[in-house]
């Protein structure tokens, strides 16, 4: 994730300083190198998780669906199968690009030290931005997690509610009990879109803010280095590279935000 940030710098700090081809060369054939390693290893990465969650399940699905056979015979019937449907859910999310964020987030504080290696000015405004973004992050998971928590519960209810009465429909329809039924489940439905929006709305704005200061701090970062190349304590190459870094270096936290909708998605349905 460092070789665009370093690439950037060599041109502009040694390639078109000196002119020389042979080095434009060698450098291009580095980082084309390099970049093609780093795609292969991502791809083992991701074969990786796929096979641990095709794993996890192969573990799981039998002793769920035995428990789920016994949880329907102590209620008489009421369970359903959405415990198997969430472990499905499951391994799923593990094999999405979310989840990639966790693992490359402990390389940040590589990426911050090399900017305080550029500048120290650097190097501050990617603590000052990790901090927001973060803070962020946080204030995400407070607002919505209780709500996605509570849809999800009621969800899962109204799901197993519908499950029973359709197992019943004879009786229900003789009784003349479908309307009745069909108030009660639709007065959870409601309840479960309006969580469900609530969330959504406090999602799309903080994922809105972080998205704008991210954003912002990487031009941020070009107007400071412009002013340190004006100040001749950096060269201009640097002042590319920085900001380059630090969109690296922001990248698993913005990904992680914009994640964290479908993490507490599965985190709920576990909990139910």
């Amino acid at each position: 994730m460092l070789i665009p940030a370093l690439y950037m710098l060599q041109l502009y700090d040694r390639v078109i300083t000196s002119g020389s081809q042979s080095t434009l060369l060698m450098l291009t054939l580095i980082m084309v190198l390099l970049l093609t390693t780093m795609g292969l290893l991502e791809w083992v990465r991701g074969q990786i998780l796929i096979r641990v969650g095709a794993r996890l399940e192969l573990l799981l699905n039998e002793r769920l669906f035995a428990l789920t056979f016994k949880r329907s015979l102590l209620t008489g019937g009421k369970a359903g199968s959405q415990p198997l449907d969430d472990l499905t859910g499951l391994r799923t999310f593990l094999t999405t690009n979310g989840l990639f964020a966790f693992f490359d987030a402990p390389w940040m504080p590589i990426y911050i030290a090399v900017m305080f290696m550029f500048h120290e000015w650097f190097g501050w405004m990617a603590v000052g931005t990790a901090i927001i973004l973060v803070t962020i992050a946080f204030a995400t998971e407070k607002l919505t997690n209780k709500d996605i928590a509570n849809a999800n519960k009621l969800s899962a209810s109204g799901r197993g509610l519908v499950n029973r009465n359709l197992r019943n429909a004879e009786v229900v329809a003789s009784m003349g009990m479908l309307e009745a039924i069909r108030a009660g489940w639709q007065k959870g439905a409601n309840k479960v879109l309006h969580l469900q929006a609530r969330a959504s709305s406090y999602y799309g704005m903080l994922s809105a803010i972080s998205k704008t200061v991210r954003i912002m701090s990487q031009s941020l970062v070009l107007g400071v280095g412009a002013y340190l190349v004006i100040m001749q304590e950096i060269t201009p190459g640097l002042m590319i590279a920085g900001s380059i870094l630090l969109g690296r270096a922001l990248a698993p936290i913005d990904l992680m935000i914009g994640s964290w909708k479908a993490l507490l998605v599965r985190e709920g349905c576990i909990h139910v």
